[in-house]
């Protein structure tokens, strides 16, 4: 920890090494594995992870814009960067220039990059049921035919989808049919002669569950940030472990009594019946704390649970340390070990009124300075 910050997080290289050892393990030696570093590296900071997962020989990077992708090489990394979001026309010549491959999801956007005189690499996106982003199998006679149209085939170099449901091993039905209809695709696509393209359906959630679904690639976001995609998924390969790479902390500001009867923090919610000892932390909402872990979360401050009393307010919160030999400037773990305690994304996530811990990771708010340890 630095004296420079109240609040912070630690990286753990020594989680992500494990991490990436673990899931590169389960890979044929040809399939490439890409890290998953869009939304700030899931609020891991999208520089400082990335630096690591390149020193471990990831083979590419997917972020979900031009931005983050730009960002990473002005930071020395060379690698391949696939761009996951949409990429609008304005942003196609950094693309260009940065060596940034992007995603082509609709005949707008392809009719955008054949207008521009910049013109990117691109992968296609295959939509096989998710329902966001793509094409149908049943566009691509158009779409094939708007390629050699447009003299665009020399520039598409991949091939993808997503899956909507990869995360139990017991029930692939949904997957599987996704899966049959990308094969389709790609047959369609190599009949029309574009081939050798880098084909990848695969995020986390595929790669744990079948090994079919690797093809030439594989996305890992959320495996290897030491997270699970679904709690199933660790019930069903225990012999897995991964390592939570993220710990959010911060410092004790101060440390007072309550008397019985007392309320603490706005509007009144929480009232002491006893005496109490309650420390201030310098954290809050801003920091992408959930204000619904109000009165209802915990921390972790000399080893031992701290509750927290009465709201979750914009830049602090308050918590019951009677018992705990707490003082101003010691150490509170928001998430991660403390001694033998353990504050982990899916208790807070499962606290936080249905908060996701996709969701709770990555709204850690990106000012907060990420140290690597």
């Amino acid at each position: 920890m630095s004296s420079n910050f109240k609040v912070w997080i630690e990286i753990s290289a020594k989680a992500l090494q494990h991490n990436y050892r673990v899931i590169r393990s389960l890979l044929k030696p040809k399939t490439k594995l890409f890290a998953v570093v869009k939304s700030n590296a899931y609020g891991h900071g999208l520089v400082a992870f990335s630096k690591l997962a390149d020193r471990l020989g990831v083979d590419g990077f997917c972020v979900d814009s031009v931005v983050e992708g730009v960002r990473l090489r002005e930071e020395g990394i060379m690698k391949t960067i696939l761009v996951l979001g949409p990429t609008f026309k304005n942003l196609l010549k950094e693309a260009a220039r940065n060596d940034i491959t992007i995603t082509v999801s609709s005949l707008e956007a392809l009719k955008e990059l054949k207008a521009s005189k910049y013109h990117p690499e691109f992968h296609l996106k295959i939509d096989t049921g998710m329902h966001r982003q793509g094409f149908y199998v049943s566009d691509l006679p158009t779409l094939i035919q708007k390629l050699k149209t447009y003299q665009l085939t020399n520039l598409l170099t991949g091939c993808y989808t997503h899956f909507a449901s990869a995360k139990d091993i017991n029930y692939p039905t949904f997957t599987d049919e996704q899966f049959d209809e990308f094969q389709k695709a790609i047959r369609i696509l190599e009949k029309a002669g574009l081939k050798n393209l880098l084909r990848h359906a695969a995020a986390t959630g595929g790669t744990l569950v079948n090994q079919k679904y690797h093809l030439d690639a594989v996305r890992i976001g959320i495996g290897l940030y030491g997270l699970w995609p679904s709690t199933e998924l660790a019930i069903q390969l225990p012999k897995l472990r991964l390592q939570p790479v993220l710990s959010w902390k911060t410092l004790v500001s101060e440390v007072k009594e309550l008397a019985p009867g007392d309320f603490v923090g706005y509007d009144l919610v929480e009232r002491v019946n006893r005496k109490t000892k309650m420390a201030v932390l310098p954290i809050g909402y801003w920091h992408g704390y959930p204000r619904s872990l109000t009165s209802v979360g915990e921390v972790l401050i000399c080893g031992k649970r701290a509750k927290i009393l009465g709201r979750v307010s914009m830049d602090m919160i308050v918590v019951d340390v009677t018992g705990i030999p707490a003082k101003r400037g010691a150490v509170a773990v928001l998430l991660g070990k403390n001694g033998k305690e353990l504050v982990d994304a899916y208790e807070l996530a499962r606290k936080a009124a249905g908060a996701s811990y996709y969701e709770l990771v990555t709204r850690i708010n990106p000012l907060i300075e990420r140290v690597v340890k």
